[in-house]
């Protein structure tokens, strides 16, 4: 008899399901379509951390008895304005630009929710994210690859041959799509424990040694 899987993944996004798989919980993907329009005067944690708890919210008819909705958003963040995806090459090289030599942030806004009980916890991580002075080459040639076009702020953090993030000091699977520590301190307040160690299948999987996670599982509100 094949196991029931413990959490509902309420999200489309390829990264987002290979993050989660690292955590060792089974899930199935069940995306739920929500508007996605920023409210007038909506600070970016405002946005995210709504849209994630209408996802999951959305999502909560798809789910059996025992099993936990998990839904997420994101959002690329400067000076307060939120970068979407670009909508082609050259709105993708202006947003890198833009972005060049500078710090900016990334909001996770995360939702889990118990349908059978009516619980829902809720976290924000954000990360603060500094890019290197990467050249006007390297912008044309990254935006004409295309990589950047179904990216928030036109770039991926883990682009090998990009590489547009220097010296993050924050959590690295934040920056793409779902903050796995900050994750496993959500769902314990709906009494899910982790399968695996999480922390060290994540820094493993992303090659990053994590100066955060310890700090996000004691609750701590660093991203």
């Amino acid at each position: 008899m094949t196991a029931k899987p413990v959490l509902i993944l309420a999200s489309n996004s390829p990264r987002r399901r290979e993050l989660l798989a690292l955590s060792g919980w089974m899930f199935d993907v069940r995306p739920s379509a929500v508007d996605e329009s920023r409210r007038p005067d909506e600070a970016p944690g405002e946005y995210v951390l709504r849209l994630a708890e209408t996802k999951a919210l959305a999502a909560a008819p798809l789910a059996h008895p025992g099993q936990i909705i998990l839904a997420a958003d994101t959002a690329v963040a400067l000076a307060g304005d939120i970068l979407g995806k670009p909508r082609d090459v050259a709105e993708a090289a202006a947003m890198l630009k833009n972005l060049r030599g500078r710090g900016h942030q990334v909001y996770t806004g995360l939702a889990a929710l118990d349908p059978a009980g009516g619980n829902l916890a809720t976290d924000l991580c954000v990360t603060e994210v500094p890019m290197r002075a990467y050249s006007d080459e390297e912008i044309e040639a990254y935006a004409a690859s295309g990589d950047p076009l179904d990216k928030a702020g036109a770039y991926a953090i883990q682009h090998i041959g990009f590489h547009p993030v220097e010296k993050l000091a924050g959590c690295y699977a934040s920056v793409m799509g779902l903050p796995l520590c900050h994750l496993v301190r959500t769902l314990r307040r709906l009494d899910v424990q982790p399968r695996s160690d999480v922390p060290a299948a994540c820094q493993a999987a992303l090659h990053y040694s994590c100066p955060i996670s310890a700090a996000v599982l004691r609750g701590e509100r660093v991203g």
